[in-house]
């Protein structure tokens, strides 16, 4: 692992995890030329991926042991293909000649998802559908790396662990992981990080308005039901509440509770059996460190950074802009070659 092993020195301005994490948020974005392409759910719903292919006609790009191997990057609560998190790396992957597609869970790839159910942090059956027709032979894809960020990291290490897909994933990784979800959760109910908590609710509640709405406009009967039947969820004053009236029984749960007991992704951290790297902050101001499952909990597959600073997907480097990217793409490459068992 020397090649990881590099720790993040952030600039003073941007000390401490809040800094991190706000200045990730605002960080420039770099212009992409990619392609979307539509995936159609066996529910009568859909997923679009942004797929990014490197130049070929540069010849400055390095050889990469395997031209059929596509990044796969999830994205986190709230966030879509569009975050600056997923931008950067797919242009730091097209850099060194990889393929990369960026997926937007439901309703995040700026159209609202044709069902009254969205994405959750354990949707990693609608990543198994995605993987199922990459894996196709249509696409000349036959092996996948998977790329997750806060709540897509949750749901790519529950995916990692139940996928029937395993011999056709090179590696995953886990970036700002909350891996405990009833922890985060209850974090977020007070103090600073309650901040946080409110900026996700009002981003969940919006979105459950305008779907609202668009099934009023389409006079769509079945969806305006299901959302009447979930209850005044406009009062939800935390995430707890709003995953205990909306999130668990829109998906099967009984209750929140139950949706975190089921979905928190450390529990499947033992049955991932491929190269994993999870990569967290000691100052991450959403998810507590506590939350990680100490080295003698996990499999000698599953590689754990635990970084002093960096915040939540924040991870700055006074010395080198894209300090995370080339982090992942150090463990990638370590995958590739089988240095990693």
């Amino acid at each position: 692992m020397a090649l990881i092993n590099d720790e993040l020195q952030p600039p003073w301005v941007l000390a401490g995890g809040h800094r991190q994490t706000l200045w990730r948020k605002f960080i420039s974005k770099p212009q992409l030329r990619r392609q979307r392409r539509r995936v159609e759910l066996a529910d009568g719903d859909f997923l679009d991926l942004d797929w990014l292919k490197p130049d070929t006609t540069q010849n400055n790009l390095p050889d990469t042991p395997a031209k059929d191997t596509l990044v796969l990057l999830v994205h986190g609560l709230a966030g879509s293909s569009e975050s600056p998190y997923i931008l950067n790396m797919q242009q730091s992957l097209a850099q060194i000649g990889m393929n990369s597609a960026a997926l937007n869970l439901r309703s995040c790839s700026g159209e609202p998802n044709r069902l009254a159910k969205s994405y959750y942090s354990g949707c990693s059956d609608d990543v198994e559908q995605v993987v199922a027709q990459l894996l196709d032979g249509e696409n000349t894809v036959e092996r996948v790396i998977a790329v997750g960020y806060s709540l897509g990291a949750n749901v790519l290490v529950k995916w990692l662990a139940e996928t029937r897909f395993s011999n056709q994933v090179v590696c995953g990784v886990s970036v700002s992981n909350p891996l405990r979800l009833d922890v985060c959760c209850a974090s977020m109910d007070k103090g600073i990080p309650f901040w946080y908590g409110r900026y996700f609710l009002q981003q969940l509640c919006r979105d459950l308005e305008e779907k609202y709405h668009l099934f009023q406009e389409k006079g769509d009967s079945e969806g305006l039901a299901q959302l009447d039947a979930l209850g005044n969820w406009r009062k939800a004053r935390t995430l707890w509440e709003f995953d205990d009236w909306v999130t668990a029984p829109m998906h099967g749960f009984d209750s929140a509770r139950d949706y975190y007991q089921r979905c928190s992704s450390r529990q499947f951290i033992a049955g991932v059996k491929v190269p994993l790297l999870i990569l967290h902050a000691a100052d991450d101001p959403i998810i507590p460190p506590g939350v990680l499952p100490a080295k003698d909990e996990v499999p000698a597959n599953v590689h754990i950074k635990l970084s002093p600073s960096g915040g939540h997907v924040g991870f700055i480097d006074r010395r080198q802009k894209d300090w995370l990217e080339q982090q992942l793409i150090a463990f990638i490459r370590l995958a590739q070659g089988g240095v990693l068992v």
